[in-house]
């Protein structure tokens, strides 16, 4: 499903110029005390070292703010976005003005660490469900993300192995609870959501029971959210279906339950804990003694 934001390269990179400008902002404001005690013509050589094994991700935002403030800076990286890296490895080599690399190193790091917990964390459930007989499920993301971040997390979803649901509320529709509530009903509101959105990347619509689940079919849905189903009801929604709509399974998923979600034939999972729920990766940087 092609998501809103085209992730293409050079919007990734015009992004991550963006997202960093706006926190070296915020880290440095009127300027970097103590940076200033380094000599302005001093330069330095730097490792950034990954203290546990992870999915690179970031690459983007952290050359964004070193760049930012030294744009003749080096930057040589050895594990590559997507790739994995091991406890200790060295990820990053940086040579530049030693007060830009001062300056930059945390809003870097931020980063870093962030982008890389997500995209490890995603990893994980794709890695889960891989092996699954039968399984064609996709690992999907949510909106739960950190305010102002949400592409970046999006994009460090999809360096995991996973894919992106909609990117907000302007390019899809996810019908709820309280929409039907509020709408008049399952059919009622599918009908509105055809008249009103034609545009819309996908029109969704969440179902708490097996008999919403045969009203919204009945009501011509072609992509419905199954929301906290256990296991046999996730597998007769499967059956009852029989093709007609793409499925998807919200809520209750993780580690330990995501294999049996995915052995009983649904398109889609879920998982707001991708973006919310996330410990970052522990990244370094070290300076080497050889400074000019």
């Amino acid at each position: 499903m092609t998501p809103f934001f085209d992730f293409s390269d050079a919007a990734v990179a015009a992004l991550a110029q963006a997202d960093a400008a706006r926190a070296l902002q915020e880290d440095v404001g009127s300027g970097d005390l103590t940076a200033s005690l380094i000599e302005p013509a001093r330069r330095a050589r730097a490792q950034v070292i990954a203290r546990e094994a992870a999915v690179i991700c970031g690459a983007p935002w952290a050359q964004a703010a070193l760049q930012q403030l030294d744009p003749e800076v080096s930057l040589r990286w050895h594990v590559a976005q997507g790739q994995r890296c091991t406890p200790d490895q060295v990820v990053l080599e940086i040579e530049g003005s030693a007060r830009a690399l001062l300056t930059a190193e945390r809003t870097a790091l931020n980063f870093l660490q962030l982008l890389s917990a997500v995209a490890t964390k995603t990893a994980s459930y794709v890695d889960a469900v891989r092996e699954v007989p039968g399984n064609r499920a996709q690992i999907v993301d949510t909106r739960k993300t950190l305010p102002g971040l949400r592409l970046a997390q999006k994009y460090a979803v999809r360096c995991g192995g996973g894919s992106n649901h909609r990117i907000g509320l302007y390019d899809a529709v996810l019908i709820k609870e309280n929409h039907i509530a509020a709408a008049g009903g399952i059919s009622a509101v599918l009908q509105r959501a055809a008249t009103l959105a034609p545009g819309a990347k996908f029109v969704e619509i969440e179902v708490e029971t097996l008999a919403q689940l045969a009203q919204a079919l009945d009501a011509g849905a072609t992509m419905v959210l199954l929301d906290n189903m256990n296991l046999a009801q996730l597998q007769e929604a499967v059956r009852l279906n029989a093709g007609r709509a793409l499925l998807e399974v919200s809520g209750g998923v993780n580690l330990a339950t995501v294999r049996a979600i995915a052995a009983t034939g649904v398109d889609r999972i879920s998982i707001g804990a991708l973006t919310k729920d996330v410990s970052a990766t522990d990244f370094s940087m070290r300076f080497s003694s050889d400074v000019t």
